[in-house]
């Protein structure tokens, strides 16, 4: 492609400039390293013409990102993942519902967990969703750009405790906690133990491990309850707490799930 007005590629001029190669130019842009007219400019492929001045921050390193990890408190009515229960990537997609990849922008983050880190543009690409939430349900959902991240989503998810509380509707029957815990079937198959406890008058607070779509409500309706929300608020030993409904952090290097 010819350079239109002596305008060039953002890297091309870093790298002609510094002597360097054109991906350690990529980096130290995308690495939020490179000014242009004094206004930050992550993208290499942005064009700048002749008479603009282009600046190196002091210090500048060409290195690759490492990829992040963010977790989500998605508020219902955003479709996260594939719309499906908590833990399962099987369900139909939600039509027309926003989705939850557009509420991590830097403005909504969550800053108070950890080391200060640096937002910037390349932290929002290529994320993947291996912890979907139903649209109309609320709560933690992660997304990653680590392959060993996602790895262990997809491998161990039905093995992590998903912590979910549960607002409900109607009159329990009697001895329907304990039928909660232990006595019912789902899809013709009985559940295992679960831990079901009530944490007020109308929310239940649900730990368990391979959760399948459509179970809690399934479980609830069975001892003459009917769901009206659901918030999931831990996965393994990664919790919700503190974030506030529609903001995001990173996840620590030494948080594991």
């Amino acid at each position: 492609m010819a350079d239109v007005g002596g305008a060039i590629r953002l890297s091309k001029r870093v790298a002609a400039e510094l002597g360097c190669s054109r991906r350690e130019a990529e980096l130290y842009i995308e690495g939020g390293s490179v000014s242009v007219d004094g206004r930050l400019v992550e993208e290499p492929g942005a064009r700048v013409a002749p008479h603009q001045q282009v600046q190196l921050a002091p210090g500048a390193r060409a290195e690759e990102l490492p990829p992040v990890t963010l977790i989500l408190h998605k508020p219902p009515d955003f479709e996260a993942g594939l719309g499906a229960a908590p833990g399962d990537p099987r369900a139909s997609r939600s039509q027309g519902a926003p989705s939850a990849l557009d509420l991590l922008e830097p403005e909504r983050r969550h800053a108070g967990n950890g080391p200060p880190v640096r937002v910037l543009r390349k932290h929002f690409r290529n994320l993947a969703c291996h912890t979907p939430l139903p649209t109309e349900a609320s709560g933690l959902v992660v997304y990653t750009q680590d392959a060993r991240v996602a790895r262990k989503l997809q491998q161990d998810i039905e093995t992590l405790e998903q912590e979910c509380i549960v607002q409900v509707a109607g009159q329990i029957m009697e001895g329907g906690l304990q039928k909660l815990c232990h006595g019912l079937e789902f899809n013709g198959r009985p559940l295992p133990p679960i831990k079901v406890s009530w944490q007020s008058e109308e929310r239940l607070r649900f730990a368990l491990k391979g959760i399948r779509p459509g179970q809690i409500p399934a479980m609830c309706s069975a001892v003459g309850l009917q769901v009206t929300a659901i918030k999931r608020i831990r996965i393994g030993r990664i919790a919700l707490a503190p974030l506030a409904e529609g903001h995001w952090r990173y996840v620590q290097p030494w948080e594991r799930f």
